[in-house]
């Protein structure tokens, strides 16, 4: 079988779906090809009956506030929800109210703003003046840049952590907010404004090959029942996460400039693991004369799970367990049931003999992203060196294909649903300036 389009679009998650609207609005013909059987790429939402809200298993939050989320969320005739911001902390053998880790690490990272080498986060972490809590806000520190960036301290670039902490005013680590409703109603809204006219949406069709030519692009495609698509394009937007073009998901014909190979090789796919766990009731907030009724998050670096959270304001007998990084490395190879043990012994840890997490467990959520070959990670962070690689990435390749997702993202944004979204409309409206279009 054979297509023909003015631009295709390999990926349908939020960089796919953003870059297919502009083009769709533009009035020129596309063809989003995706490997998955639905929309959303690594946005998974689970709408279960038993469930007394919708979750994500992927991305969830609404990191900062850049204006390309809250149109959607307006879009979507939805709301975004303040999170909750009550911090526990374990320790010294109890939970306690304390200090909120981004604060901690906020603090460190604006003595990184004039940092000239860079280095590892750990190293930076070591040459840290030595105070009497230098070494609790090294924990926390290191904590945060694995749960919050996926990152390994040990290879993550302490510039590049430093940006988002230190960048825009609104950026990722400005407020976050959740979307009511989870984040597949904000997808079906991007899925729904493309005119089907123009734009031609194939889902469980998996990219193999993208060869470049004069004049466009051809994708050679493979649908799932074994037949094959030949795509040809003028210009092609790529928005693949980052672990599949590093793992030669899709092949390149002829091969990508160093400069798009050296970069792909600093931009590291970090793993995650999360469990959402459904309860019969709350218990966390009877505890202790319900001292931790308006916990948001409860944090414990230590542990197997270093953070939990809640759906505040929300109330719902849900938590969500959270591993990045070298932790969720610890945890690989581990199936579901074995996670979740570990998941409640760690709750049974942070709240006491007081609380049977395992009576009150009805049932759990998860996937598993780095198994995953459609994504083979959860996101990205930077690893130690000069330049900007998520820049040079996001770099036009013979002026017919343009890459896009949120490893091309602003460091503000990098690794967000929000430079996901950003990166998609910016692809499509070069990919329109070079295809002589106007969007």
């Amino acid at each position: 079988m054979e297509l023909r389009c003015d631009v295709v679009v390999l990926g349908a998650g939020a960089a796919g779906l953003a870059a297919a609207r502009v083009l769709s609005r533009a009035g020129v013909s596309a063809v989003v090809l995706e490997a998955r059987d639905r929309i959303g790429g690594r946005i998974y939402t689970r709408e279960d009956p038993g469930l007394p809200l919708a979750v994500d298993l992927g991305g969830e939050f609404i990191h900062g506030t850049a204006e390309e989320s809250f149109a959607l969320v307006r879009a979507a005739n939805t709301v975004a929800v303040d999170l909750g911001e009550t911090a526990f902390m374990y320790e010294n053998g109890e939970l306690r109210e304390g200090e909120d880790p981004f604060e901690i690490v906020e603090r460190i990272m604006k003595r990184a703003r004039d940092l000239r080498v860079d280095v590892s986060v750990e190293e930076f972490l070591q040459s840290l003046p030595e105070t009497p809590d230098a070494e609790r806000e090294r924990r926390y520190a290191r904590m945060l840049v694995e749960g919050f960036d996926a990152a390994d301290p040990r290879i993550a670039s302490t510039r590049a952590i430093a940006g988002e902490w230190n960048g825009d005013e609104g950026g990722q680590t400005s407020e976050q907010f959740r979307p009511l409703g989870g984040y597949a109603r904000l997808l079906r809204t991007l899925h729904g404004a493309l005119d089907p006219a123009r734009v031609n949406v194939r889902l469980a069709t998996v990219a193999r090959v993208l060869r470049r030519q004069p004049g466009g692009v051809t994708v050679d495609a493979m649908l799932s029942t074994g037949e094959a698509l030949e795509v040809r394009a003028r210009a092609a937007i790529v928005t693949l996460p980052a672990g599949v073009l590093k793992a030669h998901g899709l092949l390149f014909e002829p091969e990508l400039p160093q400069r798009t190979r050296a970069a792909l090789a600093r931009i590291v796919m970090g793993p995650v693991t999360k469990l959402v766990l459904r309860f019969r009731s709350a218990f966390w907030e009877r505890v202790r004369d319900g001292r931790y009724r308006d916990g948001a998050f409860f944090h414990n670096p230590d542990a197997a799970f270093p953070t939990f959270w809640t759906f505040l304001p929300l109330r719902a007998p849900v938590l969500v367990a959270w591993a990045g990084g070298p932790k969720s490395d610890a945890l690989a190879g581990r199936e579901e049931p074995a996670l979740v043990a570990t998941a409640l012994d760690d709750l049974r840890t942070l709240f006491g003999d007081e609380a049977d997490p395992r009576a009150e467990l009805e049932a759990t959520y998860a996937h598993d992203w780095q198994r995953d070959p459609f994504s083979r990670g959860a996101y990205s962070y930077v690893a130690v060196g000069p330049a900007d690689p998520r820049a040079d990435l996001a770099a036009p390749v013979d002026g017919v294909v343009f890459f896009a997702g949120e490893a091309t993202a602003a460091t503000s944004e990098a690794g967000t649903v929000a430079g996901a979204l950003q990166s998609g409309e910016r692809a499509a409206r070069e990919a329109l300036t070079a295809i002589g279009a106007s969007g």
